[in-house]
């Protein structure tokens, strides 16, 4: 029997009503790392570059699928626990044509200036026309990768994780397949990766956009309505702050590079890239549980149920605090098996990496309760203080960090750039829990 919205959650509910939510993340993050592992070990270190090089353009342009189901799912989850269920459709509804039309003008635009775009972002020689290959194979599938993004809320709004579980997992077993067909087998280098990486996207995007298309058994279907730029601008503000936290990191991507290639050359962009795969596995766990408890956040803030909300809110900085300790030993101790995956081939690279992970782990500590946070605020609505928790953790703090820290500590200094911007963000998140607390209630 599926768990509803509006039940009161023990903490064996909400990890039952969560966990395929985080699975869902943490696969997805394994299939990006399937990725990472052919292309370092059966094309090369160059393509491998080139590929953490553009890559971050791509989120740059997928964050407004994470921008729409972050700030869609909380508006939609919020007026269907008002009780207009009408309404709830056709918010979701006109959220998804804006979003395919969105998709369809974006990747034409990345697909001409893809070129200059690699410049940018650093590549150079060679690189850039891996890059612009890579690049470009990706932006035909960029409107199902918006899709997939913005389903991944949606789903849990529509009281079905489960399926957006199996959604996942089939496309990334599609990718992962694909990979070392494309890859391995046929040699086709950085553009059988794209292939493989863009046709599992669109399982992902395509199969829940059926499933809403078609009559279900759910709270949400697509309907005909009007376009109504209100409800769209309130998502698209609530949701700011997920879309901020993705063009953020992407940014910070680049600065990382930019600061790796004078401290370390390409070695240290290829550590980079292999901490960053690392990462969203341990990034993955918060943010699927975060995406998973928002629509209930959302939908017992829009019923008033104001003793449930302090029931969510305890219970989840309880289940993130003990996570976030066995993740981070995990981290530690596994720290050379997880870079040996990607670079066995080369001991000063592995060794660079292994100290790097060690270092980075430290942050797994705390950046749960800022993702968490994050996510909290844009549940009941409030996008100002999501986006500015999400701004200050994941550009602002970062930015500071990554030139200030070296100075005095040099790569070593990069790679704790994280942690310092990672505490620095864990101050606003608690200032922002006592500022708020009395007008929403939750503690």
């Amino acid at each position: 029997m599926n768990i509803q919205l509006s039940e009161h959650f023990t903490y064996k509910k909400l990890i039952k009503f969560t966990i395929p939510t985080i699975i869902m993340m943490i696969f997805t993050s394994i299939y990006g790392i399937v990725d990472g592992i052919f292309i370092s070990n059966c094309v090369g270190a160059d393509a491998f570059a080139s590929v953490n090089l553009i890559w971050p353009a791509i989120m740059i342009l997928g964050s407004i699928g994470f921008m729409i189901g972050a700030g869609g799912s909380a508006l939609v989850s919020k007026t269907i626990g008002e009780g207009q269920e009408q309404k709830a459709k056709e918010y979701f509804s006109m959220l998804i044509y804006v979003l395919i039309i969105a998709g369809i003008i974006l990747s034409i635009i990345g697909f001409i200036f893809i070129r200059p775009i690699s410049v940018l972002l650093g590549a150079e020689g060679d690189l850039i026309n891996i890059c612009v290959k890579y690049g470009r194979t990706l932006l035909i599938a960029l409107t199902a990768f918006l899709l997939q993004n913005c389903f991944q809320s949606f789903l849990v709004v529509a009281e079905k994780p489960k399926i957006g579980l199996a959604i996942s997992i089939i496309a990334g077993i599609t990718n992962m397949v694909l990979d070392f067909l494309f890859i391995y087998v046929l040699k086709m280098g950085v553009v059988g990766a794209a292939i493989a990486t863009g046709l599992g996207q669109i399982v992902g995007g395509i199969v829940p956009l059926i499933f809403f298309i078609r009559k279900n058994n759910t709270k949400l279907k697509l309907v005909k309505t009007k376009i109504k730029l209100k409800p769209i601008l309130n998502a698209c503000i609530n949701g700011s702050s997920e879309m901020v936290t993705n063009i953020s990191i992407s940014l910070i991507n680049v600065l990382y590079n930019l600061q790796l290639i004078k401290y370390a050359g390409t070695n240290g962009v290829i550590a980079y890239g292999i901490i960053m795969y690392v990462g969203f596995i341990f990034a993955g766990t918060y943010i699927g549980y975060s995406m998973g408890v928002a629509p209930i956040v959302g939908y017992h803030y829009g019923a008033k149920n104001k003793d449930e909300l302090k029931n969510l809110f305890k219970k989840s900085l309880k289940l993130i605090v003990i996570t976030s300790f066995i993740m981070t030993m995990f981290a530690e101790i596994f720290s050379k098996l997880l870079a040996s995956v990607f670079v066995s081939y080369d001991l000063e690279l592995l060794n660079m990496t292994t100290n790097a992970i060690r270092i980075i782990a430290v942050s797994y500590l705390i950046s749960g309760i800022n993702i968490f946070s994050s996510s909290f605020f844009t549940a009941l609505n409030n996008g100002v203080v999501s986006a500015t928790i999400s701004f200050l953790r994941t550009l602002l703090f970062q930015i500071a960090m990554i030139f200030i820290l070296p100075l005095f500590w040099g790569l070593n200094g990069i790679w704790l750039a994280l942690v310092f911007a990672e505490v620095l963000a864990l101050i606003v998140s608690v200032v922002f829990f006592i500022a708020n607390r009395k007008k929403y209630e939750y503690a």
